[in-house]
């Protein structure tokens, strides 16, 4: 590779030289001559170090090393007791395949979480159907995307939904549905806004939305409105029992009194 290494009467190279034949730092050519992994054997008549063929030999060497990611200290074992390189090299096989199936498993992490981020959930509308109920709508994840696509909470809600399977989902169902159960009871049984009972459930829902990203008192006071404004959630929730949409939001209201929020001047942020 290297050639005639004679500059006139001096018997090998510089560290420039070498620097620019191999591409490499002086930088690091003096640090693997600090570190005793090649150092220059020859000398100029002026007493500065000369790299000779061998030690051109024993760098490429250390070059093809450093592709396979090996470590500088470990290189130098190899280099000077050959009789353990395969061994070694079996070793590094072993880690360079560990690493690459880590690497394929973060690459199947983030395919999930941009399906996550596009879809919002990682099942077939079927699924969500025989999870969430008949009166769900797989189409509400696409609609929430297109409304909310670009804030933090989607963004939030997507990274949580990737790492979460058809038990997590199911989960989260019955979770649901036993509170809608327990909001309807307290609808019928007149629990009234503002009691210790009807806090309890505002916290409880507010619980349920950070199931899917962080929601502050004021962020809940912004969902209570929709329950109400919002013609489809509204349906949603007075199909579960009549007026509960206006009752849950009164109750969300109440609590966030309760807690130092006025309700009138709630925003999402």
């Amino acid at each position: 590779m290297c050639g005639d290494i004679h500059f006139g009467s001096e018997p090998g190279r510089t560290v420039g030289a070498v620097a620019e034949l191999l591409g490499l730092t002086v930088r690091a050519l003096h640090h693997w001559d600090d570190i005793g992994l090649v150092r220059p054997s020859a000398r100029s008549a002026a007493g500065y170090r000369l790299y000779t063929a061998a030690d051109l030999t024993r760098l490429e060497r250390v070059l093809v090393y450093r592709k396979l990611d090996l470590p500088l200290e470990e290189i130098g074992r190899l280099l000077d007791t050959p009789a353990t390189a395969a061994e070694s090299l079996r070793e590094q096989r072993e880690r360079i395949r560990a690493r690459t199936a880590r690497l394929e498993r973060t690459a199947q992490s983030l395919d999930r979480l941009l399906e996550a981020r596009e879809s919002g959930i990682l099942l077939s509308a079927e699924q969500q159907i025989r999870l969430f109920g008949e009166q769900w709508q797989p189409s509400w994840a696409g609609e929430a995307r297109a409304r909310w696509g670009d804030t933090a909470q989607w963004a939030q809600y997507a990274e949580r939904a990737a790492n979460r399977d058809a038990a997590d989902w199911q989960r989260i169902a019955e979770d649901v549905r036993a509170l809608e159960v327990d909001l309807a009871a307290a609808r019928r049984a007149g629990v009234l806004p503002g009691s210790a009972a009807a806090d309890a459930l505002a916290e409880r829902h507010r619980a349920s939305i950070g199931v899917y990203f962080d929601c502050t008192v004021e962020m809940h006071v912004c969902l209570g409105r929709r329950y109400v404004e919002d013609t489809q959630m509204c349906a949603y929730y007075d199909g579960i029992e009549p007026g509960l949409a206006g009752w849950l939001r009164a109750v969300i209201e109440a609590n966030a009194r309760a807690r130092g929020v006025d309700p009138a001047t709630a925003t999402w942020e």
